[in-house]
């Protein structure tokens, strides 16, 4: 069970950061910051972060080797003109939170997840998680590439009055946040995104605290399957027979929201693809316990109202993940491909 921080109760006024200061690091340097009017400051190196439109900008970029393939900025430029998911649907918090719930994991999430707790989202996209955790009082921090993506959560937080949901720009590969610092990290559909998901997993992971969670949703290699022919499908017919996927087709949402749907799928730049396997190999390699995924890792397994997300369950053997796998080419396309583990930081030994 996640056990919440202990949270400043001085009231949602003023900057954040300003309230919190030992919570953040410059992502160059390490050093402290302190905000100004325009500008974050980083008192070691001197470094000046904007803030535009009330977000401070604190990415960094990657210093890696000129061989390494680093897809950043395509990414940033991507997702820059094609913002996920959309907000169409939602005209306050609490249509937000009338369909959030709607959903079972979000719904699990939100009911187990506890009032006060600390929560960061690395690759928050346009925030929609990020501002319904929110609303039952815990502060949940969205960071993302994109400055269109943060546009559009702080505007549905400013305008329905999420105090403790906060946006930053960041670089998930350089952190703006010091180790240990969260009782949560989500980050749901974004490492596979990136240029090095595994190096983007430790990155991700020094920010929880002993004790805390990390929840990682991947697509998933044979789940994918499905979406990988219909992109070929829609590659070579020029877009045509949308009717192949619900959520591209679905006349009951906005235009604007399938499409957001169909680029995000179907015109990414860069994806790659999983397995819970691979993942326990991560967790292994960072110091990481498995608890929990969905699908399950042992067949005939299903998740339901019962559930409870952050209680250790048993790994399945690998003929039983190869049985989920297979599974997967079958059920995956449901919701792209999808697949999610939790995963826990032991407890600092006393």
């Amino acid at each position: 069970m996640i056990e919440p921080s202990t949270e400043s109760r001085s009231g949602a006024r003023g900057r954040f950061l300003d309230r919190h200061p030992d919570l953040f690091c410059c992502p160059g340097c390490g050093g402290r910051l302190a905000t100004g009017e325009a500008s974050v400051l980083c008192q070691a190196c001197g470094h000046r972060f904007p803030i535009t439109a009330e977000i401070p900008q604190l990415f960094w970029p990657n210093e890696w080797d000129p061989t390494k393939d680093d897809v950043t900025e395509r990414m940033k430029s991507f997702y820059e003109a094609n913002p996920f998911p959309n907000y169409d649907d939602f005209d306050s918090a609490g249509t937000l939170l009338d369909k959030a719930r709607r959903g079972l994991f979000a719904k699990l999430l939100d009911d187990q997840i506890p009032f006060g707790a600390r929560v960061i989202e690395c690759g928050c996209g346009t925030g929609q998680l990020t501002n319904f955790l929110s609303i039952a009082n815990r502060t949940v921090i969205g960071v993302d590439l994109c400055m269109s993506s943060l546009r559009m959560a702080l505007d549905f937080k400013q305008q329905n009055g999420l105090e403790r949901a906060h946006f930053y720009q960041m670089n998930l590969f350089r952190p703006s946040f010091k180790p240990e610092s969260f009782d949560l990290v989500i980050s749901n559909g974004v490492l596979h995104h990136t240029s090095d998901p595994f190096l983007g997993f430790q990155s991700i992971a020094r920010l929880v605290r002993p004790g805390g969670f990390i929840l990682v949703g991947l697509y998933h290699r044979y789940g994918r399957l499905a979406t990988d022919l219909r992109r070929a499908l829609f590659r070579l017919s020029h877009d045509r027979f949308l009717f192949l996927d619900r959520h591209a087709s679905d006349q009951n949402v906005s235009r604007e929201k399938r499409r957001s749907w169909f680029m995000d799928q179907y015109k990414n730049p860069h994806e790659s693809k999983h397995t819970v396997g691979e993942v326990v190999t991560w967790l292994y390699r960072t110091g990481f316990e498995f608890v929990n995924s969905v699908p399950k890792t042992m067949p005939l397994s299903p998740i339901d109202e019962s559930e409870r997300l952050f209680k250790p369950q048993r790994l399945g053997s690998g003929l039983e993940r190869l049985a989920v796998n297979l599974g997967m080419i079958v059920t995956g396309h449901r919701e792209g491909g999808f697949f999610i583990v939790i995963a826990r930081k032991p407890a600092a030994k006393t």
